[in-house]
């Protein structure tokens, strides 16, 4: 995420509220502690750094996930970044049962481009975002297929998780591009090459100069 952000890494802020105490580890957890003389008093993980939430090219909060258990699922709390004088946890709810929502106040994200998330990818990335920008413009892809395209970006940036059915997907793409059979490479390429010249009938159609050879 914004690098300006990692000077927050290492330090705990902490937040008290009728019994309990929650304590915000930037990158790290979130965890509530019972302030009771009870025997059995609680004392758990809300959550653990796991991703960003992004919308319009902005970090909009944190994630914590896979916390303690809580009936059927994991507790998890969203971190809201808000702008402040100083550095402090300032607000905590739970909207929905063992959901939690933390509102985190830091001078860090007072500029207006401090969320910005196009600026902390690689350019490499940033081209990709382009050509996809481009490519909606033109009405080339669908809005689903930008948002898609903007996700992949993200999780190939470390920024969202990658599923695990995902993780395997992408293992057995690369298992399905070895071929058995000559005979199988070359009815792929054919396919392929199909489809090629379909993309250079459409880039031309647009107007759009295609550079490459046959090659690749």
């Amino acid at each position: 995420g914004p690098a300006h952000l990692s000077r927050l890494a290492g330090k705990c802020f902490s937040f008290v509220e009728s019994t309990y105490k929650y304590e915000f580890c930037p990158f790290h957890n979130v965890t509530q502690h019972e302030q009771t003389f009870r025997w059995n008093a609680y004392s758990g993980i809300l959550g653990i750094w796991h991703e960003w939430e992004i919308d319009n090219n902005t970090f909009v909060g944190m994630w914590m996930r896979e916390g303690d258990s809580c009936e059927t699922k994991s507790r998890q709390t969203k971190v809201h970044l808000v702008c402040g004088k100083s550095n402090k946890l300032a607000f905590v709810s739970e909207p929905s049962t063992c959901v939690y929502s933390l509102t985190f106040e830091t001078p860090l994200v007072c500029h207006p481009h401090s969320l910005l998330v196009y600026p902390t990818l690689t350019e490499a990335l940033q081209r990709r975002w382009d050509e996809a920008e481009q490519l909606l413009y033109d009405e080339l892809i669908t809005d689903q297929g930008y948002k898609k395209t903007l996700k992949d970006i993200f999780e190939e940036a470390g920024l969202l998780k990658v599923t695990e059915e995902k993780e395997v997907e992408k293992q057995n793409k690369k298992i399905s591009l070895e071929f058995e059979t000559v005979e199988k490479c070359s009815k792929e390429y054919k396919q392929l090459s199909k489809e090629i010249k379909k993309l250079k009938d459409l880039l031309s159609q647009h107007g759009i100069a295609y550079k490459g050879n046959s090659g690749e």
